[in-house]
C-alpha cells in the first residue's frame, strides 16, 4: 500500500537580526534632554556631528532663547549649518534674527542662501534692508533668494522694496522679484492689508511682467473684486 504521509514542512529560517547602528549614530538620551544638556552637546568638541545635529533639532523644538548663542557659530559649519538654521527658525526671541543677519553678512554660497531662506521663514522684518541690498548685488543666487525671502516676510516694508525692485531688476532677478511680489501680496491679504495687496497685483498685471505672474495677478484681482468675504 502506497504511503500517503506528507513530509513535514521545512522550518522557516529565522529572520535576520535588525541592524544596530554604531554608538556614534545612536540618539541615546538626546530626545529627552533639557536645554542646558543639549547646549552642552552642541558646544562639546568631542561630540559627533550626528549627536550635534540631533541636539540642534531638539533645541529648535524647545524654541529657547538660550539656544541662540550655541547655534549661531554652527551657521558657518559646512556639515551642521542646516541643522543650526532649523533650530534658530523656531526661536521666537529676536536674537535669532540678529544671529542669522550677522551670519548672512559673512557667509557665501549655499550657506548664505540657507540663511536668507531662514530669514524669510521667520518673517524677519529687521532683515528687509539687508535683503533689499542683495537684490542689486552681483551674486545672482543671493539676489533671487533675497527676493523670495522678502516675499515670505510679507510686511509693508518688504512690499515697498519689492515694488521698487520691479522697475530696476532684469532677467532672472526680475522674475524672482515678481514671484516674491505675488507671495508678498498674499501675505498682506492674510494680514488684512487688502488695499496694499491689490496695489501689488495691479503693478504685476502689466504686459512686461512674466506671463505666469501676470496671469496670477489678474486672477487675484478678479478674485478680490468679486469676493463677498473680503472687506472693502
Amino acid at each position: 500500500m502506497q504511503n500517503t504521509t506528507q513530509p513535514a514542512p521545512a522550518a522557516k529560517p529565522a529572520p535576520p537580526p535588525k541592524p544596530v547602528p554604531p554608538p556614534e549614530f545612536r540618539e541615546g538620551d538626546i530626545a529627552t534632554m533639557d536645554v542646558a544638556s543639549l547646549i552642552a552637546i552642541v558646544k562639546d568638541p568631542g561630540a559627533t556631528d550626528f549627536h550635534k545635529a540631533k541636539a540642534c533639532q531638539r533645541l529648535g523644538e524647545h524654541g529657547s532663547k538660550e539656544a541662540v548663542l550655541a547655534l549661531a557659530p554652527l551657521l558657518a559649519n559646512e556639515r551642521l549649518n542646516t541643522y543650526a538654521r532649523h533650530g534658530l527658525e523656531t526661536v521666537e526671541d529676536p536674537s535669532a534674527d540678529d544671529a542669522l543677519l550677522a551670519a548672512m553678512a559673512k557667509l557665501h554660497g549655499d550657506r548664505k542662501i540657507g540663511v536668507i531662506n531662514s530669514l524669510g521663514k521667520r518673517r524677519a522684518e529687521k532683515a528687509v534692508p539687508a535683503l533689499a541690498r542683495l537684490i542689486y548685488g552681483g551674486d545672482l543666487n543671493s539676489a533671487c533668494a533675497a527676493a523670495s525671502a522678502l516675499g515670505h516676510i510679507g510686511r509693508l516694508a518688504a512690499a515697498k522694496e519689492l515694488q521698487a525692485a520691479l522697475g530696476k531688476s532684469r532677467g532672472a532677478v526680475r522674475t524672482a522679484v515678481a514671484d516674491g511680489s505675488l507671495v508678498c501680496a498674499e501675505r498682506l491679504l492674510a494680514d488684512g492689508k487688502r488695499e496694499q495687496a491689490l496695489a501689488i497685483y495691479t503693478q504685476l498685471a502689466v504686459p512686461s511682467s512674466p506671463k505666469p505672474v501676470r496671469l496670477a495677478a489678474m486672477q487675484s484681482i478678479i478674485r478680490e473684486e468679486t469676493s463677498l468675504e473680503r472687506p472693502r
